[in-house]
């Protein structure tokens, strides 16, 4: 059985966009693979967080993926910084990581351009995220194409303390779904679906009720052609809700084209709400039972303990591998 590790930062309500592209297949995952799955905390903090509202977005989103299908049964859920293994290991690999190929990174340039100031930590979070996959001998990790950039860091960071020190390093592969991989925004086609877009409507949360995303796919952008068919180049708003739909009904982009053909985008966008609503509102019912409960805590107390079990052991053989020499605990 193989090790799947995916990390998600808690900074703000996960977007349809994140559930169809990474949180949906989870659920599918688990029941075939070791899963590790990890609010990513640490990583939010390489820009300024206030402190209850990132402690509030941890627990939410650790009761989104809940929701979503992940069964502590069959998978790791916990908190990054539950498990002290990741800052430690991140410290090691931040060590044999250069300095160019960090200012390379794409979220990097995006996140520090035009700002006179940039913390460290953006600049040297990406060996964090390397200990993130390392700790846990993970041979794949499901991400979407903007993060593949990572993974090959990860890759390169990886083999480099191998061949140096010791062979004790998986070399992860990235696993990208090969549709809807990258959801994109409802009134920018050309921009992906964020949950930082100023503009509300370009985004459903997936905690948003149902009048809400109604109103939201309503509004959305199309074009003055009025036909439904999918051509990414042509019509990419269109073909943005064909997508959304195909994922969330289980029908192929040909069936929805021969579902509407002659009818129009009023008619249309009616089925993509639905279809929507169909599949976020049992994730935001079981979201409100876990939030207001104890077991969401006992859950990621579980989760923490098992990552911590096998993180160490892991840590520890990196630490000897570099010299960093202590007592096995």
């Amino acid at each position: 059985m193989s090790t799947i590790f995916s990390g998600i930062q808690p900074s703000g309500t996960l977007t349809l966009g994140n559930y169809l592209g990474a949180m949906k297949h989870f659920a599918e995952l688990q029941n075939e693979h070791d899963c590790y799955f990890c609010v990513v905390n640490q990583h939010a903090i390489t820009v300024p967080q206030e402190k209850a509202e990132l402690k509030k977005n941890t627990k939410n989103l650790a009761a989104l993926y809940l929701a979503s299908g992940i069964d502590p049964e069959k998978s790791t859920l916990f908190i990054q910084s539950e498990v002290p293994a990741h800052a430690q290991l991140g410290w090691m690999l931040q060590c044999i990581a250069y300095i160019g190929e960090l200012e390379r990174m794409t979220q990097f340039k995006d996140k520090s351009n035009g700002k006179e100031g940039v913390s460290a930590g953006l600049l040297t979070y990406p060996p964090l995220m390397a200990a993130d996959i390392l700790l846990y001998s993970t041979d794949m990790v499901p991400v979407g194409e903007d993060q593949k950039q990572h993974i090959e860091l990860t890759r390169d960071l990886a083999e480099r303390f191998n061949n140096k020190y010791n062979d004790i390093f998986t070399i992860p592969e990235p696993r990208i779904p090969k549709v809807g991989a990258r959801i994109m925004s409802l009134q920018d086609p050309l921009k992906k679906m964020s949950k930082s877009d100023p503009n509300k409507n370009a985004y459903i949360s997936m905690l948003d009720d149902e009048n809400t995303i109604i109103k939201k796919i309503k509004r959305a952008v199309t074009d003055s052609d009025n036909s439904v068919y999918y051509n990414k180049e042509e019509k990419p708003a269109i073909s943005n809700l064909m997508t959304i739909y195909s994922l969330c009904s289980g029908k192929s982009l040909d069936e929805i084209e021969e579902l509407y053909k002659g009818k129009g985008y009023g008619e249309f966008k009616e089925g993509v709400a639905s279809v929507v609503v169909d599949t976020l509102m049992p994730i935001r019912k079981k979201y409100d039972e876990l939030i207001e409960s104890d077991k969401l805590d006992e859950i990621l107390d579980e989760g923490a303990n098992k990552a911590n079990r096998v993180a160490q052991k892991m840590l520890f053989k990196a630490e000897r591998a570099m010299g960093l020499e202590r007592k096995k605990r």
